[in-house]
């Protein structure tokens, strides 16, 4: 029983609900010799002895086996005066690895609260070749000032051998943009799109034209493609309902360049537009962590959330290499990508070669080497057919090609427009290798694949650990040595004598649980409680709009609940919402927003295709003999939606995810 109480204590499970699984299986509280107090004493009793007494000399101690494990294990912890913990930031061997790979583009926000002292939860995130979210680095922070972040980004930046990102996505936070201008000047650094967007309903909810202007912002917002388009459209709007006044308009305005898409989509995100990656690997961590949770219960919480989403990754890999996508073309083109892309960006373009059927394009006109094509596409916007002309440059020297979409800097992906244009001029047999980008490939051997995540359970382990630097230092070898057959011939032959020379351990390497006390090291004490901005004791930040809505829906329930108890004195009169009022201070701009879906994790894909999808990555485990399943092609029956557009529906599915987990 204790040792069940602990492994379910280590996988995040509270005591109560530990306790009950003990309860159902005695088949009553009757044939329990204890009560839940016995368990809780227990836990916590385990808790001081596994992790130590003080939560800031346990994450101390916890990070020197950290680091005796693995030598590439990062961590600065900021004391004050007193010596108590102020802010502490960690990446593991792995984190640190990967980044040289995905690090060009990261997103950053810390509006999740994980423990007792309500200290932010700050990930650094980035995006994996199957699209997926992974963690570059985190810390837990007290405050967010400007000096706090840029202590943050500098520390964050000399982990990462002081390679700067290309790219960062943060909220508004004005001591944030100030870190950053600091810390990476050259970066890019653009606001969260969906968070800016969300603050129109408390902009303008009393307007008189709410609708209108809510629903002309949006189509500012999504539908302009150059910088030309917006400002027209942004001043015709202003002076249409005569906002010259409108401050919030004024300052966002002024930032245009930090949020606009006409005005960010020359730069690559990996498809980003929001700090949806920051979050969604924030509500990661909710089944592992409460706002109750200890500082040295979260490092355990972290490593085992850490697991989960790096055999995701794992299984990703798999799933690509073993399971074949089928073309839906005949285009050489589209062979090329299915061969080299992982299965989630393969689908990604082929819903590119789908949407071909909504373009036709012809010739324009020839600026000296280059030829001009416009590519006139149908979307469908509002339940209306519109048509948008988007222009293609080609030149057929260098094969170099440019859109107006800008779907390629931005995303990594060849667009619509440029597949059309190609199919126009006959040259469908293939593309030149810089427009199918590496860190979309699923044939690249990526060396951090090959670290064992710093676990702590793993701590001790001494003959994985030999193995590990075995492995590390073959792995350089052969990537810097072997450079011919007769370099490889060698080197076999040398493995080979080695062989002969060091015998075969055939038995099981043990476990030998070894003290990594900290020793002359100075006593850190346990933080005080963070107060950071005035934020509310709870897991995110609530903005102005979602108290509304909260005390909206709670004067309903307490008027519903008034009525139930009075039923024989009639109707009470009084302020009352009706669903309809409700559901519109729920979602509000989303009646604009049309049915489609789509996360950032996924492409865009109908409901039944998503369904077959997930039904034919399950069959890919039916193959035997490490054979390769093939998987039906693509059907692209949906609703025809452009990169930035699509952005609407992210922010649909971020407003019941911040909803959720408020």
């Amino acid at each position: 029983m204790k040792r069940r109480l602990e492994l379910n204590d280590q996988a995040g499970i509270n005591v109560s609900r530990n306790f009950r699984s003990l309860v159902g299986e005695a088949n009553g509280y009757e044939n329990l010799t204890f009560g839940e107090k016995d368990c809780r004493n227990h836990i916590d009793k385990v808790r001081r002895l596994r992790l130590g007494t003080g939560d800031a000399e346990a994450i101390q101690k916890y990070f020197v086996r950290m680091q005796k494990q693995n030598s590439q294990f990062y961590y600065v912890m900021d004391v004050d005066d007193e010596s108590r913990l102020r802010n502490v930031f960690w990446a593991d061997a792995r984190c640190r690895a990967a980044y040289e790979y995905f690090g060009e583009v990261i997103s950053f926000d810390t509006t999740y609260l994980t423990n007792k002292y309500d200290m932010p939860f700050a990930p650094f995130v980035g995006v994996n070749h199957h699209g997926q979210s992974m963690l570059l680095g985190c810390a837990l922070l007290s405050n967010e000032n400007t000096e706090t972040f840029t202590w943050l980004f500098k520390t964050w930046l000399e982990c990462m051998h002081e390679r700067s990102p290309n790219a960062i996505i943060t909220d508004q936070d004005g001591a944030m943009k100030k870190a950053i201008e600091v810390v990476f000047p050259k970066a890019r650094h653009r606001w969260c799109l969906w968070h800016l967007m969300k603050k129109i309903p408390e902009k303008f909810g009393r307007h008189s034209d709410y609708e209108s202007i809510k629903t002309l912002l949006h189509d500012i917002v999504y539908d302009s493609f150059s910088k030309s388009d917006f400002m027209m459209k942004w001043e015709n709007m202003i002076e249409c309902y005569k906002l010259h006044d409108n401050e919030w308009l004024k300052g966002i305005f002024v930032e245009r360049h930090r949020w606009v898409p006409a005005y960010v989509r020359d730069t690559f995100w990996a498809g980003m537009s929001t700090t949806q990656r920051s979050e969604s690997m924030n509500s990661f961590f909710d089944g592992y962590v409460t706002s109750k949770t200890t500082l040295k219960q979260f490092v355990e919480q972290y490593d085992n959330a850490l697991k989960d989403k790096i055999e995701k990754e794992n299984i990703a890999d798999f799933r690509s290499f073993n399971t074949v996508i089928a073309c839906i073309s005949h285009f050489g083109f589209e062979f090329q990508f299915q061969k080299a892309f992982t299965n989630a960006k393969f689908q990604e373009f082929q819903l590119e070669i789908a949407s071909m059927m909504y373009c036709h394009a012809c010739f324009n006109r020839l600026e000296g080497l280059d030829s001009i094509f416009s590519v006139t596409e149908s979307k469908k916007l509002y339940d209306k057919m519109k048509d948008i002309v988007f222009m293609v440059l080609f030149n057929e020297k260098d094969f170099m090609l440019k859109c107006t979409c800008h779907l390629f800097e931005f995303k990594g992906i060849l667009c619509r427009h440029i597949l059309c244009v190609l199919k126009l001029i006959g040259k469908t047999d293939f593309v030149p290798s810089n427009y199918i980008l590496a860190r979309w490939r699923k044939d690249i051997k990526r060396r951090y694949t090959l670290i064992k995540c710093g676990f702590d359970n793993l701590a001790g382990k001494t003959e994985l650990q030999r193995v590990d630097k075995a492995c590390d230092a073959f792995y350089e070898f052969a990537s810097t040595r072997i450079n011919s057959e007769d370099d490889l011939v060698k080197v076999m032959n040398w493995i080979q004598n080695m062989k002969i020379e060091l015998p075969c351990n055939e038995t099981s390497p043990r476990i030998i649980e070894e003290d990594c006390s900290v020793q002359s090291q100075a006593t850190i004490l346990d933080p005080k409680l963070a107060r950071s901005k005035g934020r509310p004791p709870s897991k995110r930040k609530t903005s102005k709009f979602d108290q509304i809505v909260k005390k909206k829906l709670a004067q309903k329930k307490t008027k519903k609940n008034n009525q139930n108890s009075k039923k024989t004195q009639g109707p009470e009169e009084g302020p009352c919402i009706s669903r309809g009022q409700e559901i519109e201070y729920e979602v509000c701009y989303r009646s604009q927003l049309g049915d489609g879906i789509g996360t950032q994790e996924s492409i865009q894909v109908n409901k039944e295709y998503s369904s077959r999808v997930n039904q034919e990555q399950n069959n890919v485990w039916s193959g035997e003999n490490g054979s390769v399943n093939t998987v039906a092609p693509f059907n692209p029956n949906q609703e025809h939606l452009g990169e930035e557009n699509k952005e609407r529906h992210h922010m649909k599915d971020q407003h019941n995810h911040h909803r959720d987990i408020s």
